[in-house]
């Protein structure tokens, strides 16, 4: 059965959590989708026993601060391994095509040069194109375009071990270009910046984000079977589960979930 490992729940402005980023864990490896933006992410996997030496795919959505600095820090601790002979295999980090360029500048910029070098013999730095799938931990995953209206970004879909697929939206709301991706999926993994009611507070649409009044609109037309909510403000953070829950419960149907950073959700029917 494979899992959802949610390392981060906010956005790029937030402060009391980390920035929205996750992995999905298939027997002892984990698929692991952006790193947020700093070094707080190995904290957290320590924390959530995550072993870096069982990461070897990392998908990185967008350049945005809040998705990819955090990338310089895996490719720093996972070379250390790789040095010190406690890695096995190579690590491969998936992106959008003009992405592989930006992350190799930031590693060359900012990492000694005995981490850099492993970049090309066993750092992999994988570009894919709209609509490419790969096979990563024996699950069929398609990358696409998400037509960002900020810089280009991209999700996924990918099928799991129970015949269920699972979205991922990236970090604006659904196009519509993009909805046969999502349409009757068992996951719908999707942003919502804050709640409706509080739309004149944090501007969600002048940032062309969600609010979780429009994502569980948005999940219910899909017919998703289960909906999770992220990429938030934090401003409530001890308050935000029950509230979002609350606002989203009447729009939406299926299984809600609003989690916490170092949440642990079991990807079942």
């Amino acid at each position: 059965m494979e899992q959802l490992y949610i390392f981060g729940t906010g956005n790029a402005a937030v402060s009391n959590c980390y920035n929205t980023c996750f992995a999905i864990k298939k027997e002892d490896e984990y698929f692991m989708i952006d790193a947020g933006g700093g070094n707080g992410i190995l904290g957290i996997l320590n924390s959530m026993n995550v072993e870096l030496s069982r990461i070897h795919h990392l998908f990185v959505s967008h350049e945005h601060t809040d998705h990819i600095l955090g990338v310089v820090w895996m490719v720093r601790f996972i070379g250390t391994r790789m040095k010190s002979n406690q890695y096995e295999g190579d690590f491969t980090i998936y992106c959008h095509k003009r992405l592989v360029s930006v992350i190799d500048t930031i590693c060359r910029l900012t990492l000694q040069g005995k981490f850099y070098e492993l970049i090309g013999k066993r750092i992999h730095l994988t570009g894919v194109d709209d609509g490419e799938t790969r096979t990563i931990l024996g699950n069929q995953v398609t990358f696409f375009d998400i037509h960002s209206t900020k810089a280009e970004q991209y999700g996924f879909t990918t099928v799991l071990q129970n015949g269920k697929t699972l979205t991922f939206c990236g970090d604006e709301p659904l196009s519509s270009a993009c909805l046969p991706y999502a349409k009757n999926c068992g996951w719908l993994l999707h942003e919502a910046f804050c709640l409706y009611e509080e739309r004149e507070r944090f501007k969600p649409y002048e940032k062309h984000h969600s609010t979780v009044k429009d994502a569980c609109e948005l999940a219910q037309e899909l017919n998703a079977e289960n909906l999770i909510l992220w990429h938030t403000e934090d401003f409530d953070i001890l308050h935000r589960k029950e509230r979002y829950v609350k606002e989203g419960a009447p729009y939406y149907h299926g299984r809600l979930f609003v989690p916490d950073d170092r949440e642990i959700l079991p990807l079942t029917p």
